[in-house]
């Protein structure tokens, strides 16, 4: 997983998780499709497990997707797997792999007799195609490959078949997050049924792979090593797995894996139908947010299910300033005086101090979340809690109003900020349009009341992307961040030249160009800190370096973090062991042991 931008759902409105990438902040849409519960009667011989998604997939090829919710931990299985228990790194379709003393060679030996859906061998010549043809070919530009590029030089490692079931890694320099990014987290494709699409050129000259396995293709034709493959889609009502009949896993007794035959997906594009078709027994597992908590916790016994806490989540909701100082044009992205603004250290801080996140946590929260201050996620070996010395921002009008009476900023008898040169102190803050909950306005009314003027501006969500990503003219916004528990996955969001660097933003691929853009010192700091720590395989000395790099972050803000909340699953008595885990995003939090849960005969209601 990668870590991503993206404006983040509000706890209380939405299960975790229930996000697109760049687009998926507090969704409120209608339903679409029918009770899940229908299936019940339908397949009564068959076991099955009825969960829900907060909307469509966006692909079915796993090297092209960039959001929530997608289908891939039910489809595909890489080399090595994240334990969700114990953080630690598993065999998967590699039964072993090897580490050369140097630290530059990874040598991975994959399972005897692996076989992909439709019973062709699952080879080393698979996972080299993958990797040559796919992630690191520069004609076809993804996110996979910001994790790719190593070191100072971002050079990509070589991979290399030595036989049928060995294949070869070699990194530019040592490379501490490989397993964790690499290994456990890129999907293993199939060669044969995707090599023609890779080497085919559309009219366009892009690779005709860029149009193959959409959301319009026939699931049977979609190709895969999961333990489950899809096999039907019907777009906002849902989608219908099967079990994989050459999926590896085995129990103990020799018992083929996963035991579950058919997994439902049911689209439910409104939280409130989610929590109905639940509460009737419709859908067998649900997370659930600060607002349903109480609810479905007075219910537990009588609707004969329990509640999960798996503790703070990986994501943080937060507020980004845009400190990009480019021009397109001759035309600046920021207005000159705010970008002056918003590129004085002070002034962030004092932004930071003027909002009462606590006062969010237990009203919108209803208690069930935790201040967030560091980058990094509450569930990452690697956090840097404020208990343990990291710089907290904690609500304090006066501090604010202090730091700000510092850098030369005055009151006028109004007790409107103003900057040295008397310019009023008003910017606009970006938040999406679909619904309009009460956290904006408390952060526009907390700002207020250190004399900051904050025009509150919704926007329809590709609007917003586009502006992040793409135009790049935005002045702040309020947004969210997911991402890995492995610190190096934030690393697109703190290189300089990152894809998600998104508060000093460098043009995409394609996109006019900057005149003027330029990184700070505190920037190359940060970022010369994530390559040092990448380089780094002593746990002791790997979490120093990275506490440096919070450290950072937070004394400079470019992104003022507000909570984290709780992650919270409903889960059917029925379904058996789930072990719901905060290390991963919806809904790899409860699926990430899919292959061992079981559902018991009961009453669905």
């Amino acid at each position: 997983m990668k870590a991503h931008f993206f404006p983040k759902k509000l706890p209380q409105i939405f299960p975790r998780g229930w996000i697109v990438a760049l687009l998926g902040f507090w969704i409120a849409l209608s339903l679409n499709g029918c009770n899940p519960g229908q299936f019940k009667t339908s397949a009564a011989q068959v076991s099955q497990l009825v969960i829900s998604a907060g909307g469509n997939p966006q692909t079915f090829n796993a090297a092209l997707s960039q959001s929530t919710p997608n289908i891939f931990r039910f489809t595909y299985e890489p080399l090595a797997a994240l334990n969700g228990i114990t953080k630690k790194i598993e065999p998967a379709i590699a039964e072993s792999w090897e580490i050369s003393q140097d630290k530059l060679r990874y040598t991975f030996t994959l399972r005897e007799g692996l076989k992909w859906s439709d019973g062709e061998p699952l080879t080393a010549d698979d996972v080299v195609f993958s990797f040559n043809n796919i992630y690191l070919n520069k004609e076809i530009p993804t996110y996979a490959q910001d994790n790719l590029r190593i070191g100072v030089s971002k050079a990509f490692p070589k991979v290399r078949k030595i036989d049928s079931r060995r294949v070869e890694f070699i990194m530019p320099e040592p490379y501490a997050p490989f397993l964790a990014l690499i290994a456990a987290e890129m999907e293993i494709l199939p060669e044969h049924a995707l090599r023609k699409a890779v080497e085919t050129k559309r009219s366009d000259g892009r690779p005709e792979f860029f149009s193959t396995w959409g959301i319009d293709t026939d699931p049977k034709k979609i190709i895969v090593n999961g333990p489950y493959t899809l096999e039907t889609y019907l777009p906002s009502q849902r989608m219908i797995f099967r079990r994989n009949p050459y999926y590896w896993r085995k129990d103990a007794q020799g018992k083929p894996q996963p035991y579950i035959e058919r997994i439902v997906w049911q689209i439910v594009e409104n939280a409130d139908t989610a929590l109905m078709q639940f509460r009737s027994g419709g859908l067998d597992v649900l997370e659930i947010g600060p607002g349903t908590f109480q609810l479905l916790k007075r219910e537990e016994k009588r609707g004969d299910f329990s509640i999960q806490n798996a503790g703070p989540d990986t994501g943080t909701s937060l507020l980004a300033f845009n400190l990009n100082k480019g021009r397109r044009n001759g035309k600046p992205l920021v207005d000159p005086v705010k970008s002056r603004w918003f590129n004085t250290v002070a002034f962030r801080q004092a932004v930071a101090y003027a909002l009462d996140r606590q006062t969010i946590i237990n009203n919108n929260l209803r208690g069930l979340g935790e201040p967030q201050d560091s980058p990094f996620f509450a569930p990452s070996p690697y956090y840097l809690s404020a208990k343990q010395g990291l710089k907290a921002y904690n609500y304090n009008v006066d501090k604010a109003k202090e730091v700000l009476l510092g850098a030369g900023f005055k009151y006028d008898n109004k007790g409107q900020l103003l900057d040295s040169d008397g310019n009023r102190v008003r910017f606009t803050m970006l938040a999406p349009a679909s619904n309009r909950p009460s956290v904006p306005p408390k952060i526009k009314q907390d700002l207020s009341k250190i004399g900051m003027t904050v025009d509150l501006q919704y926007v329809d969500f590709s609007v917003l992307g586009d502006k992040i990503t793409n135009t790049l003219d935005w002045e702040t916004y309020l947004g969210g961040m997911s991402g890995n528990i492995e610190p190096h996955d934030g690393y697109n969001v703190w290189t300089v030249e990152g894809s998600f660097h998104v508060f000093n933003q460098k043009p995409a691929k394609g996109q006019p160009p900057l005149e003027g853009w330029e990184a700070s010192d505190w920037e190359k700091k940060i970022e010369a800190l994530f390559i040092a720590g990448a380089r780094e395989f002593d746990e002791t000395k790997r979490k120093a370096i990275y506490d440096e790099v919070q450290r950072l972050a937070q004394e400079y803000v470019p992104i003022v973090h507000l909570w984290n909340s709780l992650a919270l699953v409903a889960v059917r008595n029925t379904v058996q062991g789930v072990k719901y885990s905060a290390a991963f995003p919806s809904p790899r939090g409860y699926i990430w042991n899919l292959y061992e849960m079981k559902v018991a005969e009961g009453n669905r209601g």
